[in-house]
């Protein structure tokens, strides 16, 4: 009986493996995309504010600061 089920667990398991892995280098291309596109920001902020809070406290944990202060500055100025 088990072995009828080891063909499923292994294709269970690529599965939440492929599920992962793309995970990973979503967050990443993501995370990558947000760090060098103000503009980006700018349209996440929009769509997805709580997708930015996350990117701003962990560049905050990384020790660089400022980047949420010059966001706002700059979105303020464009607004007036």
């Amino acid at each position: 009986m088990s072995r009828s089920m080891d063909p499923l667990a292994k294709k269970i398991f690529k599965g939440v493996l492929v599920a992962e892995l793309m995970g990973i280098f979503g967050a990443y291309f993501l995370f990558n995309k947000m760090n060098t596109s103000q503009d980006f920001r700018h349209t996440m902020s929009k769509k997805f504010p709580f997708i930015l809070e996350v990117y701003y406290k962990s560049i905050e944990q990384s020790g660089m600061y400022g980047i949420r202060e010059q966001d706002q500055e700059k979105w303020l100025s464009n607004k007036n």
